[in-house]
């Protein structure tokens, strides 16, 4: 008997390349991770841990980049919000240790708690990775009257 897929058959053909801007690959990893922790179809996984590589490959030869002018206004706050970091990896030792998680779990040989435990510690570490690539970088500067 043939399985329906139902999920967000969005993600699958979405399209990025090397040309999207690292923003927006970043709100694609975000997505493919929330799909990725919600999903139990073992196709639709690899199908988003497939994605996931394919974007962190492109967002790693990038990350010392200058960021383009036209994302200098979106990157810019009033003021910076507050933060409490616990673990403060670069981003590249971000992107490459979600990497390697998506490595070892396209690998399939977990045993479930093991497999479940991996992609709860991808998510995290992809979501850490996509809000530190969209954080805002710059306070404007307020104009005295």
């Amino acid at each position: 008997m043939t399985s329906i897929i139902t999920h967000d058959c969005d993600l699958m053909t979405l399209p990025f390349n090397a040309a999207t801007d690292f923003t927006d690959l970043a709100d694609c990893c975000d997505r493919f991770a929330v799909t990725l922790m919600e999903c139990n179809d073992t196709v639709y996984q690899m199908a988003l841990l497939a994605r996931i590589g394919s974007c962190l490959a492109l967002l790693r030869p990038t990350l010392n980049d200058p960021i383009p002018p036209h994302l200098v206004e979106h990157l810019t706050v009033e003021k910076l919000p507050d933060t409490q970091v616990f673990f403060e990896p670069d981003a590249e030792a971000l992107c490459e240790y979600c990497q390697a998680l998506t490595h070892v779990l396209c690998q399939q040989s977990q045993l479930p708690e093991t497999e479940q435990a991996l992609k709860g510690l991808l998510c995290e570490l992809m979501w850490m990775f996509a809000g530190d690539l969209k954080a805002p970088r710059w306070v404007r500067e307020q104009v005295k009257h």
